[in-house]
């Protein structure tokens, strides 16, 4: 298949379990969730996204047109390093994309693959750290994995419902916005009262890198 692709940089995973961490990160473009357009975005099923994934027009983007072209360039982005190798794919949302082909070229050269997850797409084999971060409203069939983690607050999802999935670690990311201060307070007391959850906080913008 071809991979439409909208970005892809070298970063520190900047949220969650792997936060601090060096990472490739490879954007996807396109979701099932928003078209990625303003005017959509009152009529989306997830209304909140911060991320620009329209196109192909980023740092690195296209069309990949085989699964070893892109690994290729994602091994290019990382360097000569062969060690801790670590590639994020993102969007959008990836599993619309990421298939069996593109994990084996990555595995073959030597990444531990993250995928950052609506949850409304089964995943194929192989995803080494699987983070499913659900949307209210919608089909979330992805329901284990390494990591979830939760836009908080979302009226219609209550943590507490959620504690008993089989992830490993359970994050509340305090929802970006206007309103960020008094959800970022909201979501400690949560974590306080709660103690099953932790706080993820958007790492990246804090220290201003991607």
């Amino acid at each position: 298949m071809t991979y439409s692709v909208k970005e892809i940089f070298l970063t520190l995973q900047g949220e969650g379990g792997q936060a601090g961490r060096p990472a490739v990160f490879c954007r996807f473009s396109g979701c099932n969730l928003w078209s990625g357009r303003e005017q959509d975005r009152s009529t989306a099923q997830c209304q909140f996204c911060d991320t620009d994934f329209i196109g192909t027009d980023g740092t690195l983007g296209g069309k990949y047109k085989t699964a070893d072209l892109l690994a290729d360039r994602i091994e290019s982005v990382w360097g000569e390093q062969q060690r801790f190798r670590f590639v994020v794919f993102t969007g959008g949302e990836p599993l619309l994309q990421l298939d069996a082909p593109l994990i084996d070229a990555i595995h073959a050269r030597g990444f531990e693959i993250a995928v950052e997850t609506n949850g409304t797409v089964n995943p194929p084999a192989g995803i080494d750290w699987l983070c499913t971060s659900p949307k209210v409203g919608t089909d979330w069939i992805v329901r284990q994995g390494q990591e979830l983690k939760l836009v908080f607050p979302q009226p219609g999802i209550d943590p507490a419902h959620l504690e008993d999935l089989p992830f490993d670690e359970f994050w509340l990311q305090p929802m970006d916005g206007p309103d960020q201060v008094a959800n970022t307070q909201a979501a400690i007391e949560y974590c306080l009262a709660h103690p099953r959850w932790r706080l993820s906080i958007q790492t990246h913008k804090l220290i201003g890198i991607r």
